[in-house]
């Protein structure tokens, strides 16, 4: 049983919402009402979890990474003006709790590893076996961290480049760059 089917079992009767019924459930939450927050959380951590196994490849990782977007939704939720829907912040939560993870291992991987070409410890997936087949999120999963988060936040998540590129703090050419390597990484494993 995944992570998200143990925390949603016990509440698979929850249906989406209508707006007005969530806006009222995000202003009750907003109010520190637990039952209202638990109300959310229970509704938005497959969606939550999912943007965070696809960015990070790792179920431990990503198990983690959900917790800790819904510690900060709870931390952050008084602050929440309701100018978007609730789905659309609480998924750019998300992303930026995932990228500062991402930043914050580049960071420890710096200070471990000092090199002239970093680009040594980033290891490509390593082709399948002939004549198995690989699935997409496999070779998703295979992806280096930074083209991954890249391709999972451009052609998956829809993000334009210059929106890549202020998250991560780099060139939108990094960004461009990191997206065609991902894409090329991606055809060969899945030849």
């Amino acid at each position: 049983m995944t992570y998200v089917d143990r925390v949603a079992a016990p509440f698979a009767f929850v249906v989406t919402e209508a707006p007005d019924e969530e806006a009222d459930v995000v202003r009750r939450a907003q109010a520190r009402d637990m039952r209202a927050f638990e109300r959310l959380y229970r509704a938005h951590v497959p969606r939550v979890y999912a943007v965070c196994i696809r960015m990070t490849a790792n179920i431990t990782r990503a198990e983690e990474l959900t917790q800790k977007t819904f510690v900060t939704v709870w931390e952050k939720l008084p602050l929440f003006r309701g100018e978007s829907a609730f789905t659309s912040w609480l998924h750019r939560v998300a992303v930026n709790t995932v990228l500062g993870d991402l930043r914050a291992e580049h960071r420890r991987t710096q200070r471990v590893f000092t090199t002239e070409d970093p680009a040594i410890f980033e290891t490509p997936p390593s082709p399948p076996p002939a004549g198995t087949r690989m699935d997409l999120e496999q070779a998703i999963a295979g992806l280096p961290p930074q083209a991954r988060a890249v391709f999972v936040l451009h052609d998956v998540e829809g993000w334009q480049h210059n929106e890549i590129a202020e998250q991560l703090g780099v060139a939108v050419g990094t960004t461009k760059a990191q997206l065609h390597r991902a894409r090329k990484l991606l055809q060969e494993a899945l030849q």
